[in-house]
């Protein structure tokens, strides 16, 4: 009985077999052919992301010993620059197809470094900004040079830097410096003394970086020009009375006295000389000397004859005098403010050409291109430093209330005044 059925089980299963068999078979018929498009469509393009704004952030020293160089140095081209942009409708950025107002969020990191690295990293993770600004001072940029790295941000490094910053930048290919400081300031000084005929002087040095790099650049240039070096003296930041190494100095009847310091130590340093009656043939100084107000101090007679680092005045470059009517010539830092704001440029320049906010586009233009700027022909070296040939001059004078470039001698737009006039009323 059950051999009886199993010839049709065995044809019903061959037969339903064949019958999958064909159903799971590829077609061989071509699918059709989509719809020709007509009058020149094109696939329609993604929506541009929505940006009304490009946001920079910048955490800086609005407080602390640090607050005098903020608001002398990088701070009135910072704001400047933001004000000047806005009042030309902005960035244009070609990924969003207009142009792009600039705003700024500002933290004060109260003259402490730790403080400044925790919000600069509260700007780039948190506030998300589009681009961030340089803290104030040669250690804050130092600082935030690796965290700026960490994170692929551009640091444009400006009120700060050394000439160790080599030693280390092939690790931080984001950070751009545009100081001019010892390792080209110095070999100029140093020709200017050679040319002067001084023959003694003492150094003084504020004990952090700045003071650091430029003692061990000065001394041993003294040294190589034939100058004796009757000592070399540290001196705190914030120092309250430097009246016993004046009166050291004045002792040792150098011909050249050097304070590489801040402002507030620089200010202490003028008036107490003044007091003494210390009045060397040279004398030089390290960021003050060089701002408007430390002449506004003093006063025109009282100010004649200092040297500072720098520099740059009205009769630079054709642009010069331009910066200096917007700024405002009782607000300018006659070190660093051209270097600042054509450091700026550049950077407007180079979101401008890359059309984009993308910080590897925008950091490799800016590490490659010529740009036009207040300086005239503008670029960075093989170290992202900008190219000494750029610097519109090394060490500056006092002379009838103008800061004039006095060295390099190809730069100069005055003869150097030696030996330095006697204070006021000596």
């Amino acid at each position: 009985m059950v051999k009886k059925y199993i010839v049709p089980l065995v044809i019903c299963l061959i037969l339903f077999m064949a019958l999958f068999a064909g159903c799971t078979q590829p077609s061989t018929t071509p699918a059709p052919p989509s719809e020709p498009k007509t009058g020149g469509e094109q696939e329609p393009e993604p929506p541009k992301p929505e940006k009304d704004k490009i946001v920079f952030g910048s955490v800086h020293s609005i407080s602390g010993p640090l607050a005098i160089i903020e608001e002398a140095a990088f701070g009135p081209i910072r704001n400047l620059w933001f004000k000047d942009v806005n009042e030309r409708g902005g960035i244009y950025v070609e990924e969003y197809g207009k142009k792009l107002p600039v705003e700024l969020i500002e933290y004060d990191d109260k003259s402490d470094i730790g403080t400044m690295t925790r919000l600069l990293e509260k700007l780039i993770l948190e506030d998300k900004v589009d681009f961030i600004l340089p803290p104030t001072g040669t250690a804050m940029l130092y600082a935030a040079g690796p965290v700026a790295n960490k994170h692929g941000y551009i640091l444009p490094g400006m009120s700060g830097g050394a000439t160790t910053i080599k030693e280390i930048i092939g690790g931080l290919p984001y950070f751009f410096s545009n100081l001019n400081f010892s390792d080209t300031q110095v070999p100029a000084f140093g020709e200017l003394v050679s040319e002067l005929g001084v023959k003694s002087a003492a150094v003084v040095f504020i004990e952090d970086l700045h003071g650091v790099e430029y003692s061990g650049a000065v001394v041993p240039e003294m040294v190589l020009r034939g100058v004796d070096v009757a000592f070399v003296k540290s001196i705190p930041q914030g120092i309250q009375d430097m009246s016993a190494i004046i009166k050291e100095a004045k002792a040792a009847d150098v011909d050249a006295f050097l304070c590489l310091a801040y402002p507030d130590e620089n200010i202490l340093c003028v008036s107490q000389s003044m007091e003494l009656g210390f009045n060397p043939k040279l004398m030089i100084f390290g960021p003050g000397v060089c701002y408007t107000f430390f002449k506004d101090i003093f006063g025109d007679e009282g100010v004649e004859g200092l040297m500072s680092w720098g520099a740059w005045n009205g009769k630079s470059t054709p642009e010069s005098q331009e910066l200096i009517d917007k700024i405002g010539v009782a607000n300018v830092d006659w070190w660093g403010h051209n270097l600042y704001w054509a450091g700026m440029q550049m950077l407007e320049k180079s979101i401008e050409k890359a059309g984009t906010l993308d910080q590897s586009v925008v950091r490799e233009i800016m590490a490659t291109e010529t740009f036009d700027t207040v300086l005239g022909p503008t670029y960075y070296d093989e170290n992202r430093m900008l190219a000494a040939e750029c610097h519109t001059g090394e060490v500056g004078q006092w002379q009838s209330g103008q800061f004039e470039v006095i060295g390099p001698k190809n730069k100069a737009t005055a003869e150097p005044i030696y030996p330095k006039p006697p204070w006021p009323g000596q």
